[in-house]
């Protein structure tokens, strides 16, 4: 159903980036950034606090009302994403994301993006390695419908086996346009790289092989699995009430015959304790592109981490933006390369820190040995107070600006609530943020940065340049 390529935001989190769909003619509201979660401020109107009800059967509904603008926004969050997939069902819950815009009980597919686009509303979707999203952009005065609609697709959808096999097109459609594009694909083959053939290192989209291999009767009962009320957030932000958006949700999901089971308890977020061992290899798929695309990466931390603040400063710093030193070196300075950045991805139990670079084939060894000194003189010392100042002051304020509109705020509390199990109010995020010392920004520097990395590299390399490639993770 993909209509529009996928919009990860860069340099947020390329590795676990979420998979967006436009099913609409507008561009798909972009997957939350990896940092934790907040309440901001949003633009017409100071929101209210985050108000939160869970219904029997455990479904948890979590609104913010924001009374001067004239929009909402409403989402359902599961908690199940690719790493959840066996090998043998890679793909299976982007798949699922597809099917569950085919039709339910009381709508069929034209039924369903009619309804949004005959009241100007946006509706989309978009699947991650621990999450998935469905959501709907309104009117305030037609959030009623978005309801409606969102739920009876989470609750009513036919999974029939025409619509199986008719969808299978087009999410290979959507593998094979993925793989044309090199700079999207370097980082589901980094994260190949660094976590291997683990549910996390496998692609989003799943393979050609596993979609092909995928039944309708498979998908039916991974949707059972994993769609039931414990494992769904709600969440909605707008000019809304809370007890009314409750009240909407609880007669929709009542007349799909969800169970009402009062002691059912919702699933929390994930936990673990993975570590990634990964230090020095290389992989190298060889594409006959005009550019070699890089990332030069480590493991980095958890998106519980209480140190993420300090390392999305030095993220910042690094590579995160025109001031930033690999900005400077790389481009300003030397001219090699147009897109230059560093990046932090995390997951439930590890995470990744990635620098990315798209340059000439030619240019790739020079490029990364600039990488490779800056890294490793960050490691040892840190930052200094004018690159510390303008790293806080960029991350507070990309922090608020990113996130001024409903979307971005049903975004914000729908994952809170899902994936940490609170809501950082705005002056606490940034409290955070201004919180991280020098001190803190070069342990976490010595930490990450001085462990050795690994490569991925995608482009037209000759052999004499392959071979060299081991010298950058030396």
């Amino acid at each position: 159903m993909t209509r529009t390529p996928r919009t990860t935001a860069r340099p947020t989190s390329p590795v676990g980036r979420a998979v967006a769909h436009a099913h609409s003619a507008r561009s798909p509201l972009p997957p939350a950034a990896h940092r934790g979660p907040g309440v901001p401020a949003a633009a017409g109107g100071a929101p209210g606090a985050v108000r939160k009800t869970v219904l029997p059967g455990g479904l948890r509904v979590v609104t913010q009302s924001v009374p001067d603008v004239r929009s909402a926004t409403f989402g359902i969050w599961a908690r199940v994403g690719s790493r959840d997939e066996t090998p043998a069902l890679g793909g299976a819950t982007h798949y699922l994301e597809h099917l569950l815009f085919k039709g339910t009980k009381r709508r069929s597919a034209l039924d369903i993006s009619a309804e949004i686009d005959a009241v100007g509303g946006e509706m989309n979707a978009f699947t991650a390695k621990e999450f998935t999203c469905y959501y709907a952009r309104v009117l305030d005065t037609d959030l009623p419908l978005a309801i409606d609609v969102v739920c009876d697709m989470l609750t009513g959808s036919l999974i029939r086996s025409e619509d199986v096999e008719a969808e299978r097109g087009v999410v290979l459609e959507e593998i094979a346009m993925t793989e044309d594009d090199p700079g999207d694909c370097v980082h589901d083959l980094f994260a190949k790289t660094m976590l291997g053939d683990s549910p996390l290192g496998r692609p989003v989209l799943g393979t050609n092989e596993t979609v092909n291999a995928l039944t309708r009767d498979r998908i039916a009962r991974f949707y059972r699995r994993h769609y039931d009320p414990t494992h769904l957030v709600v969440a909605a932000a707008g000019n809304l009430d809370h007890d009314t958006v409750v009240r909407q949700v609880r007669e929709a999901f009542e007349q799909a015959g969800a169970p009402a089971d009062t002691d059912a308890e919702p699933v929390g977020p994930r936990t673990g304790s993975r570590r990634i061992r990964t230090a020095g290899r290389v992989d190298l798929l060889g594409r006959d592109t005009e550019q070699a695309h890089v990332v030069l990466g480590v493991p980095g931390l958890s998106r519980t981490d209480e140190r993420r603040w300090a390392l999305e400063v030095l993220s910042a710093a690094l590579g995160g933006g025109m001031s930033s030193r690999l900005f400077q070196e790389v481009r300003e300075k030397r001219g090699l390369a147009y897109s230059v950045y560093s990046y932090t991805s995390g997951f439930a139990d590890c995470g990744l820190f990635g620098v990315y670079v798209g340059c000439r084939p030619n240019l790739v060894h020079d490029v990364l040995k600039i990488c490779r000194d800056e890294i490793d003189h960050v490691a040892e010392h840190g930052l200094d107070d004018e690159e510390m100042r303008r790293a806080v002051g960029q991350l507070a304020g990309s922090t608020v600006l990113g996130l001024e509109d409903t979307g971005a705020l049903m975004n914000h509390i729908g994952k809170g609530e899902l994936c940490w199990g609170e809501q950082l109010s705005v002056d606490d995020m940034l409290a955070r943020i201004s919180a991280v010392t020098p001190d803190d920004v070069r342990s976490v520097a010595r930490e990450i940065l001085g462990q050795r990395p690994s490569l991925s590299v995608i482009g037209p390399l000759t052999d004499r340049q392959s071979a060299r490639l081991d010298e950058a993770v030396a």
